[in-house]
């Protein structure tokens, strides 16, 4: 890896990930300021490219409406570039407040070999998970909301379409709930190894069982979305995950939508579900997903790996499908 050093007192330099424009990545050297008496110093241990997200912000795929909605929390530069983005990093405190010295944590922060932010910024990594898997907290923390948002009940038939890093991740959750019927749609055969790894069923789009009570919708694809409502049971509830940043979707409403009195609502991670607000806070729901994070089975998400310095190379494959896949793990040391 770059190795960080103290340029001279009180100054210490990082290498960051930056795309300098769509479609191109760099690394680039940084000064970092020493961390304050309430701040934390960050050696990153690894971590992970959200796929979706980062790959249509790759792209230059974030509308101008949604330029504010979809900053990270510690990113640098405006859409489309240059910019600084990414939001799932795991590390070990290097200095900081005594109770936080040597610990390893999770951080909302893009890919970056060291940074220093406010102690309350990085949440405590449980004993039982390991770094390496840590880094998917993010993911399943919109898992986490999603069924915050969903409350669905015991006995319930439910699908999932689309068996992403999000989509994987609300099976994985579903799987635990007694007596529901989970099922991992997708349209790649080879989520059929994923779906077996977390414990629920898997078919392709036309194979998949009807009658839903829940189907979450996490492919970012029209046809996904159109097939998520074929699959509810009258009254059912299709909860959209996915985000289509500058696309437009076409959607057969004018069929059976009405008659069938069904129902499409959407989920974000940017706020806390309304069905828990009032006693959950950001915090406590991110704890909440780091500790879930103790079931091995979510090793499946992580499909791919490389090192920092192949970030720049490895990104455009990821954003173009060339690499396959679910959660690509960065390394740093």
């Amino acid at each position: 890896m770059e190795h960080t050093e103290f340029t001279s007192p009180g100054q210490l330099t990082a290498r960051a990930l930056w795309l300098r424009s769509p479609g191109h990545a760099e690394t680039r050297e940084s000064v970092l300021p020493a961390p304050a008496a309430d701040e934390v110093l960050v050696r990153a241990l690894c971590s992970g490219v959200s796929r979706g997200t980062e790959s249509l912000v790759f792209r230059g795929g974030v509308p101008e409406s949604q330029y504010t909605a979809m900053r990270a929390p510690f990113q640098e530069g405006d859409f489309p570039g240059p910019v600084k983005y990414g939001y799932l990093s795991v590390g070990r405190v290097e200095a900081g407040p005594a109770e936080l010295l040597g610990r390893t944590v999770f951080c909302l922060h893009p890919h970056q070999t060291r940074y220093v932010v406010p102690a309350s910024a990085v949440t405590v990594v449980p004993d039982g998970v390991p770094a390496g898997r840590a880094i998917l907290a993010g993911t399943v923390e919109t898992a986490v909301n999603a069924l915050w948002d969903a409350a669905p009940l015991v006995g319930d038939r439910i699908a999932v379409v689309g068996g992403g890093m999000i989509g994987s991740s609300v099976a994985a959750l579903l799987a635990g709930f007694p007596g529901v019927r989970v099922q991992l749609v997708d349209a790649d055969p080879a989520r059929a190894d994923v779906a077996r790894a977390l414990g629920v069923d898997f078919a392709l789009p036309g194979e998949a069982k009807d009658g839903c009570d829940l189907v979450v919708h996490a492919s970012a694809t029209d046809a996904g979305l159109a097939r998520s409502l074929e699959l509810l049971a009258p009254e059912g509830t299709v909860l959209e995950l996915s985000w289509y940043g500058d696309r437009r979707v076409s959607l057969p409403l004018g069929e059976a939508f009405h008659s069938r009195r069904l129902v499409l609502r959407a989920s974000q991670v940017g706020s806390v579900s309304p069905a828990r607000r009032a006693g959950r806070t950001y915090a406590d729901r991110l704890t909440l997903s780091l500790g879930l994070l103790a079931d091995p089975r979510f090793d499946a998400l992580i499909t791919g790996e490389c090192r920092f310095e192949e970030l720049p190379d490895v990104l455009p494959r990821l954003a173009s499908g060339e690499l396959p896949g679910l959660c690509h793990r960065v390394l740093y040391e």
